[in-house]
């Protein structure tokens, strides 16, 4: 089983892997493990460590500070242990080597395409028009100077840019690619990465795309996929890129259209390694780091639909599982361009917060061509919001209005479908750009006051 392995080495050897001008190796950090097979290949990274401000245990509830000082960060490395030494192995690890201080799962990561046997509902400018797109850019909203991670197969700009009718702006510098794969940023196969990319610019055309292919770090293809550790590695360099911009004028949107479709991969719950359930596996302490750095943080919901489910969803419920059901994210699921929830879009409750999805965005729509006759799943809904939030961001930095508050505008401006508040299959409603434009005028009224 693969595993990342979490390390507590000397300060100064912490400082080396946090220091961006230094390329630090995994011989660096650690010699050697008992009955590991370290990845050479995989470049150490740093995560912070969580505070409370009480002290308390990590809870994905709780507001913590993150802190990357060298006596508190912690170093991951990954690698494999033997399934006939795992139950014993891991606990063993972090008992007897001082260093250790966990072993955890590092499953492989899924693109969340969806069924495709009925066409699409409508077509990509139906859904522009459903945002009320004019009015976003005629009020300055139109995602310009705003960076939006894509984190998926790779954009093949060329493509989007044909589909889409104008340029794409890919930031080849900020962009970022695991080990193994090849750094061509906006140059990469027509796949699930450039359907992203393409629906991020329905709201948000004017926005610089920055190309993170972590899908293609173990099976590139129609249905490729990664693994969590590229997927903390890549989070370790979207906080190096939002650390380096200003922090008056912040900005950058993370769009995910991936997740974990089985338990196979991953530790039981309740086991210290797990992912799916567990608050303090590496990756969703990172991905809590940089939503409080100021990054606003999208995830599919998944496509474990009651309805529909996709043939690889593997848990019997809870199906919105790790990251994507973070506290601190925006889970999207799927309506059709009629407001009505398609069926394989993840019910909740989520296995970190219970009030998963957090709202709808429009998907199975005639787009991109990049995956087939319709943009689908959950996938395309991620983006779609995406680009939403990426317009908002064109006229509100994070310095303004926080990922947090940003959250809680957009789940009070939602158009609400079902029961009122908040329900399981659309979370709050429907993403309503018209109430948000409302809303934030509103705001800039009180303000002027």
């Amino acid at each position: 089983m693969r595993v990342l392995i979490q390390l507590r080495p000397a300060p100064d050897v912490v400082a080396s892997v946090i220091d961006p001008g230094v390329r630090s190796a995994v011989s660096d950090v650690v010699a050697d493990l008992p009955g590991v097979l370290l990845d050479s290949a995989f470049t150490p990274v740093a995560v912070p460590r969580p505070v409370s401000a009480d002290g308390a245990p990590l809870s994905p509830h709780q507001r913590v500070r993150f802190s990357m000082a060298p006596e508190d960060a912690s170093v991951l490395v990954r690698g494999e242990i033997s399934d006939a030494e795992l139950s014993t192995r891991a606990a063993l690890l972090s008992s007897s080597v001082r260093e250790v201080a966990g072993v955890f799962a590092d499953p492989a990561i899924h693109s969340h395409p969806t069924c495709g046997d009925s066409g699409p509902v409508g077509d990509w400018e139906e859904v522009r028009r459903l945002l009320h797109a004019y009015d976003l850019w005629s009020a300055g909203h139109d995602g310009e100077g705003v960076a939006i991670a894509v984190v998926d197969t790779g954009i093949n700009a060329d493509h989007v840019a044909a589909r889409i009718g104008h340029d794409v702006t890919i930031d080849a510098d900020r962009s970022w690619s695991p080990p193994g794969v090849d750094k061509t940023p906006g140059r990469y196969p027509v796949q699930h990465g450039s359907m992203c990319a393409f629906d991020t610019l329905i709201a948000a055309p004017k926005a610089t795309l920055l190309d993170i292919p972590v899908l293609l770090s173990r099976k590139p293809g129609p249905t490729a996929d990664g693994l969590l550790s590229d997927a903390v590695a890549a989070y370790s360099h979207l906080a190096t890129v939002l650390e380096a911009m200003p922090a008056d004028s912040r900005s950058l949107v993370v769009s995910n259209s991936w997740g974990l479709f089985s338990p196979d991969m991953d530790f039981p719950p309740g086991h210290p390694g797990n992912y799916s359930d567990n608050p303090a596996h590496p990756f969703n302490v990172i991905v809590g780091s940089l939503e409080g750095a100021g990054a606003d943080i999208l995830f599919s919901a998944g496509n474990c639909g009651r309805e529909c489910a996709d043939r690889r969803c593997g848990f019997p419920d809870r199906t919105i599982a790790g990251a994507n059901s973070h506290p601190q994210v925006l889970s999207v699921g799927g309506v059709d361009t009629r407001g009505e929830r398609v069926g394989y879009s993840s019910q909740g409750p989520g296995r970190l917060s219970e009030r998963k999805p957090d709202l709808c965005a429009y998907t199975h729509f005639a787009g991109s061509e990049a995956v087939g006759a319709a943009d689908t799943g959950t996938s395309a809904a991620c983006p779609v919001a995406a680009g939403v939030v990426a317009a908002v961001r064109t006229q509100r930095s994070a310095a303004e209005l926080s990922p947090a508050q940003l959250r809680t505008l957009l789940h009070r401006t939602a158009d609400d479908r079902s029961t009122v508040g908040f329900d399981h299959d659309y979370g709050f409603g429907i993403i309503d750009p018209p109430a948000i434009l409302a809303a934030l005028g509103r705001q800039n009224r009180t303000r002027a006051a």
